[in-house]
């Protein structure tokens, strides 16, 4: 038996319900059902952001927002100049759902709830008459009499137009290349680095304002930097992450990085303040009060790294030893030895080839009336609320694309 549909969304995540309910609100006579494989809508958005769900970023400039964007930033202009965090924000309002800025500029729901995000959806759809149905993996996709189908290991589901909105799923990517299109191998994005340095391990949620560097590379990230038990995590190193996705696959996550403790003050400027820290506090021990505004700890730790025994006195600093300090203040050389994925916020670089896509419509530019949202294309973004503000883009513009065909 088929079930049959005036559009098919394939993905109960964000992107797919989003696209799901602005079809209907524009063309409420439009049959739509929503096809996913768990058994559970909407599951990462109920982990994202540690269960507060980072709806979008206050940054509210279409030509500035593209900037978070390792891959996308030029194709995704356009599209935030029809939907942009703004947008974002009235819908959700308009919605019942009021959201608030964080002082680093992300956005969460003034409930703190990521529950309030999946309530706002799940009532749209019911209000609506949106079907969905769970526990619908997808086995097949292909093209007949002007129509898709889409089959399931239970059930046949037709439709004249078909929006997939499945994120990183390599089941879906291998149909979609059997139908032609060009998928961009995919590689974890915002990762953690592990790193095993006597320096840290006694550092675990230590945090600073640093500058870091991929030896041989051009990458370089500023922002606070966490260590944690395994090696360093926080936005320094998840930007670092995201924008070298490809290159530190292609090391095999194994490769050296340079930290700069004092973020923007250079060897000279640090050199300068050591020495005139020299003859101002002489008597007093090197180890004991930190300088630059670090923590004691980090402080303490890096003074016995560059060999500066824990009683050694200010006026007892040697040349050397003062610039083995500087060396390790501004050039802390760590080893990375793997990664680890950064809580829930599981981001995938590589997906279907956004050439193959027209960025006004999302429709594929191979196949009429098949249409993409989310992260199913090679589209993502730093942590931050970006990766949601693409979801919600990408389907308002199918939304509107779809109308306009009927």
């Amino acid at each position: 038996m088929n079930q049959n549909f005036d559009i098919l969304v394939v993905g109960g995540g964000a992107a797919g319900f989003f696209t799901a309910i602005n079809i209907v609100e524009k063309n409420p006579k439009t049959k739509v059902a929503i096809l996913e494989r768990g058994a559970e809508v909407l599951s990462k958005v109920r982990v994202s952001g540690g269960g507060r769900c980072n709806v979008t970023h206050a940054c509210f400039e279409p030509n500035e927002l593209v900037k978070f964007y390792p891959r996308g930033e030029k194709e995704l202009r356009g599209p935030f100049h029809q939907f942009c965090s703004g947008d974002t924000v009235e819908w959700f309002e308009k919605h019942g759902v009021e959201l608030k800025i964080e002082e680093d500029g992300r956005m969460f729901p003034v409930s703190n709830s990521s529950q309030t995000i999946i309530d706002c959806f799940v009532k749209a759809t019911q209000k609506l008459g949106i079907k969905i149905f769970t526990g619908q993996s997808v086995q097949s996709i292909f093209k007949k009499d002007n129509f898709w189908k889409v089959g399931t290991q239970n059930e046949n589901y037709v439709a004249a137009k078909l929006v997939l909105a499945t994120g990183s799923n390599p089941k879906i990517w291998e149909m979609l290349q059997k139908q032609g299109h060009a998928i961009v191998n995919p590689v974890p994005s915002l990762f953690t680095f592990n790193i095993k340095d006597p320096r840290i391990k006694e550092l675990p949620g230590v945090a600073a304002q640093v500058t870091v560097k991929v030896k041989d590379t051009k990458l370089t990230s500023t922002g606070p930097l966490l260590i944690t038990h395994w090696g360093m995590s926080g936005p320094a190193i998840l930007k670092l992450s995201a924008w070298g996705a490809r290159i530190l696959h292609d090391k095999n996550y194994q490769f050296t990085i340079y930290v700069n403790w004092l973020n923007d003050l250079d060897a000279e400027d640090a050199e300068k303040t050591l020495k005139a820290n020299k003859q101002e506090h002489a008597k007093k021990a090197v180890s004991k009060k930190s300088l630059f505004g670090l923590t004691n700890r980090l402080w303490e730790s890096l003074v016995l790294a560059s060999g500066i025994p824990a009683e050694t006195k200010w006026a007892d600093l040697s040349k050397n030893q003062l610039q083995n300090l500087v060396n390790q203040l501004t050039n802390c050389t760590f080893q990375v030895n793997g990664k680890s994925t950064f809580k829930e916020e599981f981001v995938t670089a590589g997906g279907i080839d956004l050439k193959e896509i027209n960025f006004k419509t999302m429709e594929s530019k191979l196949h009429e009336n098949l249409f993409f949202a989310g992260e199913i294309v090679n589209i993502d973004a730093i942590t931050g609320g970006f990766n949601f503000q693409n979801a919600w883009t990408s389907g308002f513009i199918v939304a509107n694309a779809i109308l306009v065909n009927d």
